[in-house]
């Protein structure tokens, strides 16, 4: 499996629904794992991305379908990069 850094930040929307941030990790995480990925680690940051993960999946195309997926729901936007250990 290759791994991932994902970037995130909310969007505005995203940062309207805050609250719901813990839910919206538990099924992004359950996404995840449907469509061939696995989360690793997830941190909140202070900076200039809101949000830190890793992530394993078999391709890349596989890590960008999840990623294009996460951002259709309008909570966050990703820069996806490929981590090499």
């Amino acid at each position: 499996m290759t791994r991932y850094v994902l970037l995130a930040n909310w969007t505005d929307q995203g940062v309207k629904n805050v609250k719901d941030s813990a839910n919206r990790l538990d099924a992004a995480t359950a996404l995840a794992k449907k469509m061939g990925c696995e989360i690793r680690e997830f941190y909140m940051t202070v900076g200039t991305y809101d949000m830190v993960v890793t992530a394993e999946a078999t391709n890349d195309t596989t890590l960008a379908k999840f990623a294009l997926t996460l951002a259709m729901g309008g909570k966050l936007r990703t820069t996806t990069r490929k981590h090499f250990p």
